[in-house]
């Protein structure tokens, strides 16, 4: 669409985009030599945008019949809105040039429009304009901030926001929208330390934070794994009377959720309900997670039931989650009747984690020949078996008291080219000590030489009136230049013959 053109009288002097002028900095002292310090490769941005603002633009300063300061204020709001940045930055040159000012409203829509077509350079004179004639506002600075951020760099947005701060005739514009706007161009590469240092800033120079300001913290904070920071912000947030969004709300059962705060979760989840707020599936997982850990297995399952309510279907996480919870209120016979279940009606859900979760329902309840097959459907179905599952299936050998069977396993691993951990190494020894295999415990000494592992054997062959063979292996260990626990020593001050 064409853009409107304002009548030329003739034999008026034009400015030209060519004239020598200062592009930077908008305000302060921020020299070319200050950017190369801060980020050469932004300098380098930087002159590639001045060289095409400078070729391309072609705004000429046009004589005024109009005089009046509020109705070319309003003629170049119109301009703006309508996206005609030539014929709006044409009027605006002409007015400063004619010793006419616009008002403030018309220089933020004029921003606006001017970084809109990507033209930083000149917003950054229209900014320098505003804030020499005092009409400068904290929308201005939020419009500016974010473009320099978005073309240079955050460092470069945090230094015109200091020097700003810092300023007197300045600091005054620096309001809640303003600190909004630095939380946020943190938020996007999250940079939470900055953030935290602008809430803090917010509170020691007197202002309130928003519903925004809370809600970008808290979901910064989540996001970066800062739980702590998101829960004091909730807090603060709640205490100055606000209410926070649903995003807010389920980054926060997240908190709660990894904090092991079940309670505070199930509170904000319930508010969500009243307020109508469908929770999201990955926030209903977070809680019935968070309430299994707990041991709540009731109010887990009522969860999940409203789950299904909310239309929507359970996924593997949920699965795991509510087998999980029954395991950990020692229910594991039910935890495999769940898993039972899954497996008839949604077996395209299970998973590794899964497995891993009905292995360790298998390895309470000593159930070997259980947590064989299931391993057996892990290896056929493709899943990578680790060493966990491995380690789990010998597990419940031990419990069995099938020492043979758990070495059966341990060589199978072996195998599949998966090597044993220090856990995969004490089962077998302690399988191997209850089935008197004393040769296979030496066998496995010698293959890995490790203090633990001697410990548990020498303690072991005690327990079981193998004194001799304690005596022996107490000696090795010494020899080898490994260390004795205390409950090792004190079992051997028993049983070593005096002197």
């Amino acid at each position: 669409m064409e853009e409107e053109k304002i009548p030329i009288l003739e034999g008026i002097e034009v400015f030209s985009e060519n004239c020598p002028q200062q592009i930077l900095p908008p305000w302060g002292n921020l020299s070319d030599q200050d950017l190369e310090e801060e980020d050469e490769n932004h300098l380098d941005n930087r002159s590639e945008i001045s060289d095409k603002t400078i070729h391309e633009t072609g705004e000429e300063i046009y004589y005024l019949e109009e005089t009046n300061e509020e109705i070319l204020s309003k003629r170049i709001l119109e301009l703006s809105r309508s996206n005609k940045v030539r014929s709006a930055l044409s009027l605006y040159k002409s007015m400063v040039f004619s010793s006419l000012r616009p008002n403030a409203h018309a220089c933020n829509s004029l921003l606006s429009c001017l970084l809109r077509n990507g033209r930083l350079d000149d917003a950054l004179k229209v900014f320098e304009f505003m804030q020499s004639s005092d009409i400068i506002t904290g929308h201005t600075y939020s419009l500016i901030l974010k473009a320099v951020a978005s073309v240079y760099s955050s460092d470069a947005a945090l230094w015109m926001f200091e020097e700003a701060e810092r300023d007197e005739k300045t600091k005054k514009y620096m309001d809640t929208i303003v600190y909004n706007t630095m939380i946020a161009i943190f938020g996007k590469t999250n940079d939470w330390i900055h953030a935290e240092r602008m809430w803090r800033s917010l509170q020691d120079n007197g202002h309130v934070g928003t519903v925004v300001t809370y809600r970008l913290l808290i979901c910064l904070f989540v996001r970066c794994g800062q739980n702590e920071l998101a829960l004091d912000a909730y807090h603060e947030m709640i205490q100055n009377g606000l209410t926070p969004g649903d995003d807010a709300m389920q980054a926060i059962i997240g908190a709660c959720a990894r904090e092991g705060k079940w309670d505070m979760a199930l509170n904000v989840f319930q508010s969500m309900l009243d307020s109508e707020v469908k929770p999201s599936l990955i926030t209903c997982n977070a809680l019935v997670n968070s309430l299994g850990k707990a041991g709540k297995v009731e109010i887990a399952f009522k969860v999940y039931g409203l789950m299904k309510s909310l239309d929507y279907t359970p996924d593997a996480y949920t699965w795991n989650a509510l087998i999980g919870a029954l395991n950990r209120a020692n229910r594991h016979a039910d935890a495999l009747r769940l898993f039972e279940s899954v497996r008839k009606e949604h077996k395209s859900v299970l998973n590794l984690h899964i497995y891993n979760t009905c292995l360790m329902s298998c390895q309470r309840l000593g159930l070997w020949d259980r947590a064989m097959k299931l391993l057996w459907e892990m290896e056929v179905s493709g899943f990578p078996v680790s060493v966990t599952s491995y380690n789990l299936v010998i597990g419940a050998c031990e419990v069995a008291r099938k020492p043979k069977v758990a070495l059966q396993v341990y060589e199978h691993m072996v195998q599949q080219k998966q090597s044993p951990d220090i856990f995969t190494l004490l089962s077998l020894i302690r399988g191997c000590i209850w089935g008197s295999l004393w040769d296979e415990v030496e066998e496995i000494l010698k293959s890995e030489p490790n203090g633990s592992l001697y410990n548990a054997a020498i303690q072991g062959m005690c327990l079981r009136s193998k004194t001799d063979l304690a005596r022996k292996l107490y000696m090795k260990m010494h020899q080898i230049g490994l260390k004795p626990d205390g409950k090792t020593r004190a079992l051997m001050l028993q049983n070593l013959p005096k002197g």
